[in-house]
């Protein structure tokens, strides 16, 4: 039994079709089952004559997708000032459900560069948490005090309108992701 790993279905097509010499597979998804018999002509050179050989080969072609239903990234919502900031906490406090904050500044690279992976993040648990940007230069004095922040990247979770918990982020993005991870999951 062979086993083709493919990355979509045009390449598992391609693939079977040079391995088996068969037809192409159609573009739609499912499991293509196929038993082949193919005669093989070799030299053996012990015994310097020809053998001819016919063999069974089975394979079984599986096209798998990931669930099309849920987006892969959501962009974040920015927050402006501290009116908005109350009224999404309000709308988490209705729900029972935290938000995730990321503080961070357009100059910033490593700010930059977490973003679209808090974006994807945020496809992750896409009902349990809603997610915010704040850049600091845009914003009034006030909002930066209330979030109490001296270093960015900060990505912050709060809940019942108070901050919980914070990953200050100035190392490894994977690293940061995986704090921000553990740190939702302990107020989902």
């Amino acid at each position: 039994m062979s086993v083709i790993v493919a990355a979509g279905t045009h390449v598992l097509c391609r693939e079977l079709y040079h391995r088996e010499q068969q037809q192409l597979l159609s573009g739609g998804g499912g499991i293509y089952s196929s038993s082949v018999q193919r005669r093989y002509l070799w030299v053996d050179p012990r015994n310097g004559g020809h053998r001819n050989k016919i063999v069974r080969k089975e394979f079984r072609a599986g096209a798998f997708w990931s669930d099309l239903a849920r987006p892969e990234a959501i962009e974040m919502e920015p927050i402006d000032d501290c009116d908005q900031l109350d009224q999404a906490l309000q709308r988490a406090n209705e729900l029972s459900q935290p938000i995730l904050i990321d503080w961070m500044a357009a100059w910033c690279r490593k700010c930059i560069y977490l973003k679209p992976k808090l974006e994807k993040l945020a496809a992750e648990y896409d009902k349990k948490i809603k997610v915010y940007f704040v850049d600091v230069n845009k914003v009034p004095r006030t909002l930066v005090k209330r979030g109490n922040i001296s270093k960015m990247p900060t990505i912050q979770i709060w809940k019942d309108g108070e901050m919980k918990a914070e990953v200050i982020g100035g190392h490894k993005a994977w690293l940061v992701i995986e704090e921000v991870r553990e740190m939702i999951e302990k107020f989902i």
